[in-house]
């Protein structure tokens, strides 16, 4: 098993965009109405919103190889990128999206770990993240990681709001 991070670069939008649908998909699919489903993924994944998130001097994406495929990614944010304020000694993981058939490898934890070590070379004190409340996979990853509920916040999916747990960890 090879596993190596790299930083995404404009060249790689496209396959960004394609993980981000296929990923926000297999995930969300079952439980939100095919309408939700569509308005979100053609606004929160265009290619002028990806690019824009992309060049954001605040935030930083990264793709994860298994065995030189591309598995997943992780996407951080600091300063005004956070999607909550959250204060300048924080650094938010907004997505760990890994390809369903490369789940159960361990490729979140390094992501995870990516993201810490990014927070560290900041000097941020701390991580945190929003994870659906119904999903639970996510939220027991989350809480063997270190992490503990602190908040939560609305996230919407189309017109329907829902529950975004606001996870933290102190580092």
């Amino acid at each position: 098993m090879t596993v190596k991070i790299t930083m995404c670069t404009r060249d790689d939008l496209q396959i960004l965009q394609e993980i981000s649908i296929e990923t926000f998909n297999d995930t969300f699919n079952d439980q939100n109405s095919p309408e939700n489903m569509k308005d979100y993924l053609k606004r929160a994944f265009n290619f002028e919103q990806l690019e824009t998130e992309l060049f954001n001097i605040s935030s930083k994406f990264f793709f994860v190889y298994f065995n030189n495929e591309v598995a997943g990614y992780l996407k951080v944010n600091t300063d005004n990128a956070q999607s909550e304020e959250m204060g300048d000694e924080s650094l938010e993981i907004e997505r760990i999206y890994i390809k369903n058939k490369f789940q159960k490898h361990g490729l979140g934890k390094y992501l995870l770990n990516k993201a810490v070590e990014i927070a560290k070379e900041d000097n941020k004190k701390k991580i945190w993240l929003g994870v659906w409340e119904q999903n639970e996979n996510a939220i027991a990853f989350y809480q063997k990681m270190g992490f503990v509920q602190t908040a939560a916040h609305s996230f919407y999916m189309g017109d329907e709001e829902q529950a975004d747990f606001i996870m933290t960890k102190t580092l």
